[in-house]
């Protein structure tokens, strides 16, 4: 339970920074801060599924890997 608020607190932090990497007029800091929680979810998923590599805890690790889920959620759901 405590990884998801992890993933959580990650994609809140990886979604403003991927706005303000690459600002969108689609929803704003708002919308992109939400398909960061969404993407820190899915890179925790994907990162403990595929590399054994997730979010669990505050270190430098688990911020890549939500970070680097969020940035794919992000330009996915910029190419739609």
């Amino acid at each position: 339970m405590t990884e998801i608020i992890y993933w959580v607190i990650f994609g809140l932090i990886a979604g403003a920074i991927a706005n303000f990497i690459s600002p969108s007029s689609m929803g704003g800091i708002v919308g992109s801060i939400i398909l960061g929680i969404i993407g820190a979810v899915v890179g925790g998923y994907l990162g403990q599924r595929f590399f054994g590599v997730g979010v669990t805890g505050f270190n430098l690790t688990s911020f890549i890997v939500a970070v680097a889920g969020s940035l794919l959620v992000l330009v996915i759901s910029r190419l739609f």
